[in-house]
């Protein structure tokens, strides 16, 4: 038997890419997934998309790749090339990213091409013929990314100029509208069809101000500091101090685990409430600043003093003091 021809999917768990996983199956192509992890997605959050991506590739009966772009997308975040969003999301820049790491799958397995679930006009600022193009360009793969929900409208590919795969077998999808990916998921049986996938934190726009901040005040920031922009409530008190108080028993631990060895972390004595971390500038303003803060937002009443433990490393201390009051605090909250 002649062996199958390989090509690459960019995998986002949604239904989109599902169904562009599909559809070339069903042309008898063999198909290898990537999943791409950047630091603003939920991938690995507990059941996560990371979690369905797996079971998604499982469902579908292919290979399963991980690609984490780390460091290299938080430099490119500072200044993406093409731009934000309505967000601080740097769309076109960011699938250009994708499609790169995908490209280095496709070559070192003999792929064919590159497939993704994107849609003609379904998101304004990556999914418009001019953006397309230039992501394209961008990640050296002119010619060789099939959309096949949309192909049928799109210019002709590399792959179809050579007989690969067929123009009546591509898709005519356009816009925002789920009708035909959900009539489409109906004639592939699948179950309970999912929504769009991939979702990122940069569309957000609370976190998207959490991490206009960040970079506004941090030249480089770490994993870390993007790690902590995804939980608790945010206060700057200037450009190198902010604190960050937990909203519930996981952000707590979370905040904890997330604490390093300059950072400062407070918590109530006697009454139920959170952990906060300060990071930056810990001296006497700035920390009893930080246990007011903490105070308030824990079960101590509002009217006498509570006491604030304060732990930095392995030394310990407490403060007596009173909760803060909304005026005190509001004015530094991100």
């Amino acid at each position: 038997m002649e062996e199958k021809k390989k090509v690459v999917a960019l995998l986002s768990g949604g239904l989109d890419s599902r169904l562009a996983v599909k559809m070339m199956q069903k042309q008898g192509f063999d198909v290898t997934a990537v999943a791409i992890k950047t630091p603003f997605c939920d991938f690995d959050c507990g059941r996560g998309c990371g979690f369905e991506i797996r079971e998604t590739a499982d469902m579908l009966g292919v290979d399963l790749k991980t690609v984490y772009l780390g460091d290299e997308y938080i430099e490119m975040l500072k200044h993406p090339k093409h731009g934000f969003g309505s967000g601080m999301n740097p769309c076109i820049d960011c699938r250009a990213m994708m499609f790169k790491a995908g490209k280095e799958v496709m070559e070192d397995i003999g792929a064919e091409f590159i497939i993704s679930g994107e849609v003609l006009g379904q998101r304004p600022m990556s999914q418009h013929g001019p953006a397309l193009r230039t992501i394209e360009k961008e990640a050296g793969l002119e010619g060789k990314i099939v959309r096949p929900l949309s192909a049928a409208l799109l210019p002709p590919t590399e792959p179809e100029a050579r007989g690969l795969i067929k123009r009546e077998s591509l898709g005519m999808i356009r816009g925002r509208s789920r009708k035909e990916q959900l009539k489409l998921a109906k004639d592939f049986g699948f179950e309970n069809p999912p929504n769009a996938g991939g979702g990122c934190l940069l569309t957000d726009p609370a976190f998207a101000v959490r991490a206009k901040d960040l970079f506004g005040h941090v030249e480089t920031p770490t994993t870390n500091d993007i790690d902590l922009l995804k939980i608790g409530r945010h206060f700057r008190f200037d450009s190198k101090t902010k604190l960050i108080v937990g909203r519930n028993k996981d952000e707590n631990e979370m905040l904890q685990a997330l604490a390093l060895d300059g950072d400062v972390l407070l918590e109530t004595k006697d009454h139920v409430g959170p952990v906060s971390l300060l990071r930056g500038d810990d001296s006497g303003k700035n920390l009893k600043l930080s246990a007011s803060i903490t105070l308030r937002y824990s079960d101590a009443p509002k009217n006498a003093t509570g006491f604030v433990v304060i732990q930095k490393k392995d030394a310990k201390s407490v403060l007596s003091l009173f909760p803060a009051a909304e005026s005190e605090y509001l004015q530094y909250r991100i």
